[in-house]
């Protein structure tokens, strides 16, 4: 019998007092409050590694999820992705109390410029030791465009090819400026940088222009772990062509492993062999010593969903307003600038019709994802049963109550994965990258590889 393939596990965390279940900061036990301070990051860390995990994982978004009743007003009182801070600042302090463990930050690039982008998660990839990694996304939020100053969101197609102008731009900076050994850091002769080996960028796109030489040297992986989180048809192409892992939702193993198919296919149309996206499907743990246990877990955590936050978020998400339906209302489908894979997912590609009420349950249909509840035996099978039906790579675990959920992972999940063979037990050595099974720099294969400087003969 051929060994159990290992699972890879990100902990899904985000900097607000509620993620993915609106509310459960009111739980008495929960610490999400305390988002906005450096010992609620580098706590959660330091029992994240200590689990052995691949990486923290932070989601983010741009704007306010104002769709549901035309206001932003419940998504504000019940802190449902609002308030939101910027996920990257706490970064560095989480790599100085951690030696291993990898952070996939979240970056909208609509509203960035490569030429500032790319300095500073240089930099964080330096002060991380070659830990970090980059979920790219678009933005979806037409409250974040208006913020911004612009009338409304770019069309959701439109944005992949302003994205695909930015990546462009990006690799030029990341992988064609400096050439390796450019600074050399001579104290004899006083020379930190040989001025020959730092080359002028010359970026011309539809939507970003760049004129100069990218201002940090190279970081240990030049360019950072590639995520990617979109499975919309436009989507597909786009984490085909640049993403190294992909982050995607399904609430059953056929949707899934349907999404992860299309990620494979769209990796090899780009040139790209079918596994060179790592695939990270969504998943909600409630595990407890004991079967019993956990489900009286699952059913008080759940008192504390609050309803008309949970809706706000899913009306953002899918674009459709769910104040003007009633609880026993069916959900349909139509086309939108919002995330269009997910309502997809609750309508056309649904078993059943998804009423309004399952959205605020620990249901699949309310994760838009597999909920794993009970022993640590119990949620082990399930989760090795997905993995294999819908032949992902590994999970990333929706935080619910903070910090008990996550340290039930460590203390009572891990294990059993371990003794399965199904996880690892000691962190490999290297970049981030590298400790994903890869290469310490992108691999000759992608397409970002092709903006490497080539020295002349």
């Amino acid at each position: 019998m051929s060994p159990r393939r290992e699972l890879r596990l990100n902990t899904f965390q985000m900097a607000a007092p509620s993620h993915n279940w609106a509310g459960l900061w009111s739980h008495p036990r929960d610490n999400q409050t305390q988002y906005n301070t450096l010992a609620y990051w580098t706590e959660m860390a330091k029992i994240a590694e200590r689990g052995l995990l691949d990486g923290i994982f932070i989601a983010d978004v741009f704007g306010l999820y104002d769709v549901y009743g035309g206001s932003g007003d419940a998504a504000i009182a019940a802190g449902a992705q609002a308030p939101n801070a910027d996920p990257t600042l706490a970064i560095s302090a989480m790599a100085l109390v951690t030696q291993h463990i990898g952070f996939g930050v979240t970056a909208n690039l609509t509203y960035e410029h490569p030429f500032q982008f790319a300095r500073r998660f240089t930099t964080l990839d330096h002060l991380t030791g070659g830990r970090l990694g980059w979920n790219i996304v678009t933005g979806y939020l037409d409250s974040g465009a208006r913020g911004m100053g612009e009338s409304l969101n770019r069309d959701h197609d439109e944005r992949y090819e302003a994205a695909e102008d930015f990546m462009a731009a990006i690799y030029k900076l990341w992988e064609g400026s400096w050439e390796d050994g450019a600074a050399i850091r001579d104290k004899a002769r006083g020379l930190f940088t040989d001025p020959a080996k730092v080359h002028r960028i010359l970026h011309d796109g539809a939507y970003y222009k760049v004129d100069g030489r990218a201002l940090a040297e190279p970081s240990p992986q030049r360019t950072p772990v590639l995520y990617q989180a979109g499975t919309s048809a436009r989507g597909r192409v786009f984490c085909g062509r640049h993403a190294e892992a992909t982050f995607l939702n399904g609430q059953t193993p056929s949707i899934a492993g349907q999404a992860v198919r299309g990620v494979r296919e769209a990796a090899v149309a780009a040139g790209r062999g079918p596994r060179d996206v790592l695939t990270f499907l969504g998943g909600t743990v409630i595990v407890a010593k004991t079967s019993a246990e956990a489900h009286e877990l699952k059913e008080e955590y759940r008192r504390h969903i609050n309803a008309a936050g949970q809706l706000a978020l899913v009306s953002g998400w899918t674009g459709v307003d769910l104040s003007q339906l009633s609880l026993d209302d069916a959900l349909s489908f139509s086309k939108s600038n919002a995330i269009q894979s997910t309502l997809e997912n609750l309508t056309l590609k649904a078993k059943a019709p998804t009423r309004v009420r399952d959205l605020l349950d620990f249901t699949p249909a309310g994760a838009r994802a597999p909920i794993f509840v009970g022993s640590p035996v119990e949620v082990a099978d399930q989760m090795l049963a997905w993995a294999d039906e819908a032949d992902v790579d590994g999970f990333n675990l929706v935080r619910t109550v903070m910090p008990e959920s996550l340290e039930a992972i460590v203390d009572l999940l891990i294990p059993e994965l371990q003794n399965r063979g199904a996880f690892k037990t000691a962190y490999r050595e290297g970049t981030l990258r590298e400790k994903l099974g890869g290469t310490a720099r992108l691999p000759d294969s992608h397409p970002g590889a092709a903006y490497r400087h080539r020295s002349a003969p």
